[in-house]
């Protein structure tokens, strides 16, 4: 058996450092992994919750057939972002049963720290995640050009994701 692992990437800009965050997380994972950029899902159908919207449904079954998902946001005003909120809210309640979430925000100050822990993590319980993760904060100035300092937090963030597939398999 394969664990799946759905990189989730809340940033609306397409030069984003969420995303560039992301695609170091995925080199450091173990397997293949699956992308999906929020920014890229149509606006009205995703505003409205028309989750019949074929390119919605087909965002909910990559959730759905995830075992481990990565949601990466930067913080705005100390929230996620609306794109975020708008798919969190179109998903069924219990989207995120069974699973692993890893939560990893960035942001431009430290004044954001606490996002992770006080937006992001409740909403994804709600949403019956089997185990969030402690989760990751980052400063925007430290992914562009990768920050040395923020290399071993990234490597025990993968090795948690390689842990869960390692015993998905066992």
């Amino acid at each position: 058996m394969t664990t799946r692992v759905l990189l989730v990437s809340g940033s609306p800009s397409a030069s984003s450092r969420t995303g560039q965050l992301l695609n170091h997380v995925a080199g450091l994972v173990h397997g293949a992994v699956s992308l999906l950029r929020l920014r890229d899902l149509p606006a009205e159908p995703l505003l409205l919750g028309h989750s019949d919207d074929p390119a919605l449904a087909e965002a909910a079954r990559s959730v759905a057939e995830a075992d481990v998902i990565v949601l990466a946001t930067p913080i705005y005003k100390a929230a996620y972002t609306g794109l975020v909120k708008a798919f969190l809210d179109g998903l069924p309640q219990k989207a995120f049963a069974g699973k692993t979430v890893v939560p990893i925000a960035t942001g431009g100050t430290q004044a954001h720290l606490l996002a992770v822990d006080y937006a992001l993590r409740p909403v994804l319980s709600v949403l019956g995640a089997r185990h969030v993760t402690r989760g990751l904060f980052v400063l925007d100035t430290q992914i562009t050009p990768l920050d040395e300092e923020l290399r071993p937090r990234l490597q025990v963030l993968a090795d948690e994701i390689n842990a869960v597939r390692l015993s998905a398999v066992a």
